[in-house]
């Protein structure tokens, strides 16, 4: 029987964020590396020179350091409503997978091809990352909040890469916004749910 991608709506569905103690984990590592200010922000951010001074933490984080307290709280909480979004679309191993192919995926790409990027911080990357995976999943269950999803994430991603970040961005979260990183992240998710698909194909685990 094919399952519902969501929930119906009714008052007895309360939201179970399964995958409570990784978002609390991510939650407190930024607000730790908030507290500890410029220091702790020059220690974690992407630089380029990480690859060449083996500096490899920097590579996760990167995106666990923000600008400001107003960056940490926009992005914890869009990291929460992702959640909400896939949390029965996406299982914890492809979810974490996602996360990090995503996060390395934008320390990649910046290193790459965007060399005049000096630093980076923030989880926008990865947070595109994981609509980028969940969106795969929900078109292959032919689902129409995919459809929408995948319109809406590929407009984003072009409007950005054309005429820069979206309005009104870089006042929200106190600083300029990299946009590269967006779509590396993106690209990052899109690998891990194209991958997981096969996966399920492979190993004969369609819903």
């Amino acid at each position: 029987m094919k399952r519902s991608v969501f929930p119906k709506t009714d008052i007895a569905w309360i939201p179970r964020l399964r995958r409570w103690p990784i978002l609390v984990a991510i939650a407190a590592s930024g607000a730790l590396l908030q507290l500890g200010g410029v220091p702790a922000a020059n220690w974690a951010r992407y630089e380029p020179g990480a690859f060449a001074d083996l500096e490899v933490w920097r590579l996760l984080t990167a995106h666990l350091v923000h600008l400001s307290w107003a960056h940490l709280a926009l992005n914890l909480a869009a990291l929460a409503l992702i959640e909400l979004l896939f949390e029965d679309v996406l299982g914890t191993l492809e979810w974490t997978f996602a996360v990090i192919v995503s996060a390395l995926a934008i320390d990649t790409g910046l290193y790459l091809f965007d060399p005049d990027v000096r630093w980076y911080v923030g989880l926008s990357g990865v947070l595109h990352g994981l609509v980028a995976c969940g969106t795969w999943e929900l078109l292959r269950r032919r689902s129409g909040v995919g459809a929408l999803l995948a319109i809406g994430l590929s407009a984003k991603l072009i409007w950005e890469q054309w005429w820069g970040p979206v309005p009104l961005t870089a006042s929200s979260v106190g600083g300029p916004v990299v946009v590269a990183a967006h779509l590396y992240g993106a690209a990052g998710g899109t690998l891990v749910g194209i991958l997981a698909i096969l996966g399920r194909r492979r190993f004969g685990a369609e819903q």
